[in-house]
């Protein structure tokens, strides 16, 4: 029998006593990759709020899983069209039966066979999420797969070897030894820091003085000092 989220929230603890449990990350390296791809995406989209990244974080979704906790979270899980807020983990029957539009996970040796397999199932069969990528931040191994009526099917790449994810709009694809993300037109997401220094670079070429490019964008002018001094030493 399939519960409706509301049977699910009557039989379930409270959402509040349930925090995630996840372990570290493996390694600086995964962490690193992690946090990219927060704050990449998160810069994209700073201006909207109706949607959750989640990072290192659990997913509570059903009795057995409570009982068992067998199953560890996704590293990186996007879910659309829901509240921009802090959680301490994600409650599937407390988001109205909710479960993660994107999920990526990051392999290393100790998860690869669970990440390429019984989760891949998980998330194909019980998740229904429906696109799921991996990547190993050592090896640069990346797929990518996306939902169709018999399961997933690959993501095929195009020349650059770049994955298209119809949830984000936009290509998941390597770059420097580092999964990013590329928009329609093949233009890499930047990070905050990338923006800026590219921002800054530019007024710098028209001539603004260090005072003008820091207040205009209310940065401290250290800041701007050492961008200034890092683009004239390239």
């Amino acid at each position: 029998m399939v519960l409706t989220a509301q049977q699910l929230e009557a039989i379930m603890p409270d959402a509040t006593q349930l925090e995630s449990d996840e372990p570290e990350m493996e390694s600086s390296q995964h962490y690193t990759q992690l946090m990219l791809l927060v704050i990449c995406l998160e810069w994209l989209w700073r201006n909207k709020n109706d949607y959750f990244i989640g990072a290192n974080l659990t997913i509570f979704y059903s009795r057995q899983h409570l009982k068992t906790k067998e199953f560890r979270g996704p590293d990186f899980f996007l879910v659309k069209d829901t509240q921009k807020q802090p959680r301490k983990s994600w409650v599937v029957w407390e988001e109205n039966g909710r479960y993660p539009n994107l999920i990526i996970e990051l392999l290393s040796d100790s998860t690869a066979r669970v990440d390429r397999n019984f989760k891949k199932q998980l998330y194909q069969n019980n998740f229904r999420t429906p696109e799921y990528f991996w990547f190993d931040p050592e090896t640069l191994e990346f797929m990518g797969f996306c939902l169709k009526q018999n399961g997933y099917e690959e993501i095929q790449p195009n020349q650059e070897g770049w994955r298209w994810s119809q949830e984000l709009e936009l290509y998941l694809g390597v770059d420097g030894g580092e999964l990013r993300y590329f928009t329609a037109d093949g233009k890499r997401v930047p990070t905050p820091e990338e923006s800026a220094e590219k921002a800054i670079t530019r007024m710098l070429k028209l001539g603004l003085s260090l005072e003008v490019i820091a207040e205009s964008l209310d940065l401290p002018l250290s800041v701007v000092q050492q961008i200034a001094n890092s683009a004239n030493n390239n």
